[in-house]
């Protein structure tokens, strides 16, 4: 039995503010937080009739769902790059006698991407649910070779972590 496959990952610029209308951020039934954003992803192809480099656009619906959602919601501001990890979702519907289709994402995981200066805002603590900046980061002093004393695999005190075999 032939096993099938629906997974998407796309990195991508935010199109407008999550929050700035009731469909891009919400609660449904349950209590759980749904957040709607939409994605511009870039590419560059090579146009076969003058074989000039031509940018082109693809705009792509996400569902961001639970606290991940919540938690996103003050950094997914417009122009801001973010990775999406997630599934299509195909929904159908029909209306006055015309059947329609439309092809989502659905998010498993989302990351900001971009430095500070990337959308004019700091990226804080857990605000992804992934990668986490440290905030003592440069501030650490080297550790003292007084650690690397006698130690389980054999060390007599003066070797130096390079020289473990692996």
């Amino acid at each position: 039995m032939a096993t099938d496959l629906n997974h998407v990952v796309l990195v991508g610029r935010l199109t407008k503010d999550v929050g700035s209308d009731e469909r891009s951020f919400g609660y449904v039934g349950n209590g759980q937080a749904r957040a709607n954003v939409s994605i511009a992803v870039n590419r560059s192809r090579k146009d076969s009739a003058t074989g000039n480099w031509v940018e082109e656009a693809n705009f792509f619906d996400v569902t961001i769902w639970g606290k991940q959602a919540e938690n996103l919601k003050p950094y997914l501001t417009k122009g801001k790059q973010i990775a999406v990890d997630g599934y299509l979702k195909q929904d159908r519907w029909e209306k006055d006698g015309q059947k329609f289709s439309r092809v989502s994402i659905v998010a498993n995981n989302v990351q900001l991407l971009g430095g500070r200066n990337d959308g004019g805002q700091q990226m804080a603590g857990g605000a992804s649910g992934g990668f986490q900046p440290r905030s003592d980061f440069g501030q650490q002093s080297a550790p003292s070779m007084s650690n690397y004393g006698n130690d389980s695999f054999g060390g007599v005190g003066n070797d130096f972590p390079e020289d473990i075999p692996f």
